[in-house]
C-alpha cells in the first residue's frame, strides 16, 4: 500500500506541472512572489512538502528570483540533503551575486560536503561582502581548520574573539591550532576556556590531556582523560592514554596499572574501530605488569 505522504507528494507534484503549463514558461515576478508567499506559510505550517512545491514553483516562474532557492537550500540543508542544498545555493549566487547569505550558505555546505577548497571560496567572498556577521569568522575558522592553516585558523578566530563572540567550538579549534604550531602555553589557555564554556565537551578534555602527557604531566593527564571517560565511557582513545598516564605516573604502582590497562581492554573488546596493535601492546603489557608485580611480591 503506498503510503499517504507518498500519495501527498505525488499530488503535489501533479499540482506544480499544472501550474507550470498554465502560467507557461515566460517569467512572471509577481506570480513567482505569490508561490513563494505560500511556501513560506507553509513551512512556518509545518507544511515542508508543499513548501517544497512551492519553492520550486516560485524559482522555475521567475528565472532570476533568488530567495526561493536561498529558502529551499536551507530546507534541503536540514534534511541533510547536501547535493540539493548545494545546488540551490549555487542557483541563487548565479542569479543574485550580490548576496552574501547565497555565498554563505554555500560555504556551509561546500564544508559539509568536505569540499573544503570550494568551501574556503564561498566563505570569503561572503565575508568580504560583509564582514559584521561574526559566524562567517568561526565558518572560515573550521574550513582553515580542516585545511592544516593553523596560522590562519589562529588569525581568524582571535578577531572573532577580540570582537566578543565566541564559544566552546572557537575556543577549541584555537585551542588545537595553537597546539599544531607547537605554542603550547597559549594552546592550554584557549582549551581551558572552551572547557569553562562547556564544561563536558570531552574534545577539548581529550586534546589538554594530550598536551599534559606530552609535557611528562602524568597526573593532569590522566585527570583529563578520566574526565573524557567520564563523559564517553567508551572513548578507546582515552581509556589507552589513561593507561598510559597512570603507569607513567608511576610505573611500580602494579594494581593501578594493571586496573587502567584492563579498563581499555574492556573498553576496546568488541569495537572493531580499535587498532589491533593497541589491543596487543594493552594485553602484553598487563602481562609484563602482572609478572613484575610477582617479582616484586616474592622479594
Amino acid at each position: 500500500m503506498i503510503k499517504v505522504r507518498k500519495i501527498k507528494t505525488f499530488l503535489l507534484s501533479i499540482l506544480a506541472m499544472m501550474i507550470l503549463l498554465v502560467s507557461g514558461v515566460s517569467a512572471d515576478p509577481e506570480l513567482a512572489k505569490e508561490h513563494y508567499n505560500t511556501a513560506i506559510k507553509a513551512k512556518q505550517a509545518d507544511k515542508i512538502e508543499e513548501a517544497i512545491t512551492f519553492y520550486r514553483l516560485a524559482l522555475d516562474t521567475d528565472k532570476n528570483y533568488a530567495d526561493p532557492c536561498i529558502n529551499l537550500g536551507a530546507i534541503y540543508f536540514e534534511q541533510k540533503n547536501y547535493d540539493g542544498a548545494l545546488d540551490m545555493f549555487k542557483k541563487a549566487t548565479e542569479r543574485d551575486a550580490t548576496r552574501t547569505e547565497a555565498f554563505a550558505n554555500l560555504g556551509r555546505v561546500e564544508y559539509a560536503l568536505k569540499h573544503y577548497t570550494e568551501s574556503e571560496a564561498a566563505l570569503k567572498k561572503a565575508f568580504e561582502m560583509d564582514k559584521s556577521d561574526k559566524e562567517l569568522y568561526k565558518d572560515l575558522g573550521k574550513v582553515y581548520s580542516r585545511q592544516r592553516k593553523y596560522n590562519e585558523t589562529i588569525k581568524i578566530i582571535e578577531e572573532y574573539h577580540k570582537q566578543g563572540s565566541g564559544d566552546n567550538y572557537s575556543y577549541y579549534l584555537l585551542g588545537t591550532a595553537y597546539k599544531k604550531i607547537n605554542k603550547k602555553t597559549e594552546a592550554i589557555a584557549a582549551l581551558k576556556k572552551s572547557i569553562e564554556l562547556k564544561p563536558k565537551y570531552y574534545q577539548a578534555h581529550s586534546t589538554l590531556g594530550s598536551i599534559y602527557l606530552g609535557q611528562e604531566k602524568f597526573s593532569s593527564a590522566a585527570g583529563e582523560f578520566k574526565k573524557v571517560l567520564n563523559i564517553k565511557p567508551k572513548n578507546y582513545n582515552a581509556a589507552y592514554n589513561y593507561a598510559i598516564a597512570i603507569q607513567s605516573k608511576d610505573p611500580e604502582a602494579y594494581d593501578a596499572n594493571i586496573a587502567a590497562w584492563n579498563k581499555f581492554i574492556k573498553v576496546a573488546k568488541n569495537n572493531a574501530r580499535v587498532p589491533k596493535q593497541m589491543k596487543a601492546t594493552a594485553e602484553e603489557t598487563v602481562k609484563l605488569l602482572k609478572e613484575a608485580k610477582e617479582s616484586a611480591d616474592m622479594q
